[in-house]
Parts: structure tokens; C-alpha cells; sequence
């Protein structure tokens, strides 16, 4: 099991970072930046093949990199002009992408990122995060393709809706659900036998029940499981479980329109994560409480079992939901992130030359230590939490 979620993890996110790191490839040699390589997986190098000048494809192995290639004495391993190293690398997370003149915008050079006007290089900073977009398009469209667990009020007419029944979005503490072992995702398919499809068939039900045992069939993940309640009596003599439940189901649209819903509930759910981070932000300077919940590495890899054990469907919105928060972080003006090199382009624009590079080396690596710091304390809370 854990081999298994580990694994997936690895998968997942090497998809984020590669979709991410091939917008930047995609968009400089758009704009006739040179790529010195664009590999899968992380350094040692395992091997590469790049095209040389005479539009025949060489092998490429160790440590030997694109300007070794340029001043080797044997023309025949010369690169052809933009030519690429393709790797593939034996840390098999993710991939990168080497642009010329990236880390040195005083290159002047026609096919270095440096000698680019402002808008093109901002442009090929803001692809990455436009393809973890695109990829989160893609996966809500496929998901309402297959048909994609939801709520199923305000549907349009063109959805299909099949397997409706009501989900338990919260179960209160010391509750009678709590205490049945009731828990938040867990679909209400049938009570005392008979079928539900509303929230008012559930609170009829449970309601004119009084303190009789519910028996309630309900379906977790793939499984489906019988567990048996005793509301108790709230303050108008109804009885109550103590959960907030809403109607849902699998909901499914025909291809072009599982394209445009899956457009939609991409940009409700950008809009719904700048929102949270913004009230994240606002609440840290405020000194108020910050409520929201973090995930470091291992609570990442934690969710992600659980989501590919609920099924493929869950797992295309978990990674679809984690390539849009890798897009707001990565588009966040913070030093060490593509959001933070647009700054500095920006002020570039408007004082009409680069920021001092020593200075925005010296920002980089503070940014960089402390999203590294970040990480390191958020994996130590997920690690505590495993225990």
C-alpha cells in the first residue's frame, strides 16, 4: 500500500513539474530561445540525444552539457543551431528545462533569454503556470467525460446525472454519526431501505424516526458499507445524526460540452484558491488566526493514495486541484518563483534597465531558502500527524 501511494505520488507530480517545465521549452524556442536541455527527471544524467549540425541525432551521456558539445574538437558533435539535449535523468520527479541566458539576462546574444524583448520573456516565465492550467482543463474535461462526483443543484440542462444519492460534507464531534463512524465524503445511498436523492428525503426520514436506529447503506470509495445510527432528539422533537449533507451524484456531459464545463469549473476553482490564499495572506499580516490547512510532501503523497483508493475519477480532480495550486504559487511575486522573476521584470520595464543582477541573485536564494525552510517544517507537522 505504501509502495503503491508512493509510486502514484511520484507519477503525479512528475506530471506537474514536466507539464510545467515544457510550457517554458514550448514558448522559448517559440520566440527562437535556445533550450541547452530539457530533461525528465532530475541530474545524474542517464542519457540524452540531441541533433547535430548535420540533422543527425547523437547520443549524449554523464555529465557532458551543451557548451562542452559546442567547443568539442570533433565537429561532428557539434549541436545544430537551437538544438536541445533530450534527457532522460535518474531521478525520475519531474523534469527541467536549461534556457539560455536565463540565470544572466545580460546575454546579449540573439538566441538567449536576455536579448528578448520584456513581454516575450514574461511571456515564457508565464507558460509554465498557463499549462498547469491547461492540464487541470483537461482533467475536469476528461473527469466530466467518465462523469465527475458533484453536487446536483444548478446542473445545466445538458448533464447527465446517474448513481444520485446524498453526500455527508461534515459530521459534527460527539455527534450520533460521529459516534456510528460516519465520515465526511461518505455517500448516503439508502436509510431503513429505502432509496435517497435529497437532502429532504434524509432529514424527512432521520426526522420522523424519532430515536429509532437508522440502518443507513452507505457507499465509501468503491465499497459500500451498512452502519446503523440513533439519531437523538434536537430541540423541536425531530431526530438528528449531527452531519450537513448535501444531494449529489455522477455527473456527465457529452465531449464538447465536458470541455466547456471543464472550463468553467477550472476558473471557479482559480478563483476559489487566490481567494483562500488571499485571506491566507491578509491574516497573516492582520495577526489574525490562520485556519486553512497546510500539505507538505508527505501529506501530498498521503492524499494522493487516498484519492487514487477512491477511484481514477477522484484522482483526475486531485491532481487537476493540485496543478491549479501549483500555478497560484508558482505565479505569486516571490522571489525564487516564475511569479517573482515577472517582478523584476517589471521593474525593469518601468526603470528602463535590470535590476541589479548581484541583488536579484541574492533575493532568489533567500526566497529559495525559505520555501525550502517551508517545506522542511510543513513535512515535519505531516510527519507528526502520521503518528
Amino acid at each position: 500500500m505504501i509502495i503503491t501511494t508512493i509510486i502514484i505520488f511520484i507519477a503525479v507530480l512528475s506530471l506537474l513539474v514536466f507539464v510545467h517545465e515544457l510550457g517554458h521549452f514550448c514558448v522559448a524556442r517559440y520566440f527562437g530561445v535556445r533550450a541547452n536541455e530539457f530533461g525528465f527527471g532530475f541530474p545524474p544524467r542517464a542519457f540524452g540525444f540531441y541533433k547535430n549540425k548535420a540533422g543527425k541525432w547523437r547520443k549524449v551521456v554523464g555529465k557532458t552539457t551543451y557548451e562542452d558539445l559546442e567547443k568539442s574538437e570533433d565537429e561532428s558533435l557539434h549541436p545544430a543551431p537551437l538544438a536541445t539535449i533530450y534527457s532522460i535523468n535518474w531521478l525520475p520527479i519531474g523534469g527541467f528545462v536549461s534556457i539560455k541566458g536565463e540565470n544572466d539576462n545580460g546575454n546579449t546574444e540573439p538566441d538567449s533569454f536576455g536579448a528578448k524583448k520584456i513581454w516575450q520573456r514574461i511571456t515564457i516565465l508565464v507558460a509554465g503556470v498557463t499549462m498547469n492550467v491547461v492540464l487541470a482543463w483537461f482533467l475536469f474535461s476528461v473527469g466530466y467525460m467518465f462523469g465527475l462526483p458533484q453536487t446536483t443543484t444548478d446542473l445545466s440542462p445538458r448533464a447527465r446525472v446517474s448513481e444520485a444519492s446524498v453526500a455527508i460534507i461534515e459530521v459534527m464531534p460527539d455527534s450520533p454519526a460521529s459516534q456510528a463512524g460516519l465520515q465526511a465524503g461518505d455517500l448516503i445511498l439508502r436509510i431503513n431501505g429505502q432509496e435517497v436523492g435529497l437532502e429532504s428525503d434524509v432529514q424527512n426520514i432521520i426526522g420522523n424516526s424519532g430515536e429509532e436506529p437508522a440502518q443507513l447503506l452507505l457507499k465509501r470509495g468503491e465499497n459500500e458499507e451498512l452502519i446503523t445510527v440513533k439519531p437523538e432528539i434536537n430541540g423541536e422533537g425531530r431526530g438528528v445524526m449531527g452531519v450537513s449533507i448535501m444531494a449529489a451524484g455522477t455527473v456527465s456531459y457529452p465531449f464538447f460540452s465536458a470541455i466547456g464545463e471543464g472550463a468553467k469549473l477550472t476558473g471557479l476553482m482559480l478563483k476559489e484558491i487566490f481567494v483562500a490564499f488571499g485571506d491566507l495572506i491578509v491574516n497573516l499580516f492582520s495577526g489574525n488566526k490562520i485556519t486553512a490547512e497546510f500539505a507538505g510532501p508527505v501529506g501530498i503523497a498521503n492524499i494522493t493514495g487516498q484519492a487514487a483508493r477512491l477511484g481514477f475519477v477522484y484522482l483526475l480532480q486531485f491532481i487537476a486541484l493540485l496543478s491549479l495550486n501549483l500555478a497560484v504559487i508558482n505565479i505569486l511575486p516571490f522571489p525564487a518563483l516564475d511569479g517573482g522573476r515577472i517582478f523584476f521584470l517589471v521593474i525593469e520595464k518601468i526603470k528602463g534597465k535590470p535590476v541589479r543582477r548581484d541583488f536579484e541573485a541574492i533575493a532568489n536564494n533567500i526566497g529559495f531558502l525559505f520555501l525550502i525552510a517551508l517545506v522542511l517544517f510543513v513535512t515535519y507537522k505531516d510527519i507528526m500527524k502520521l503518528f
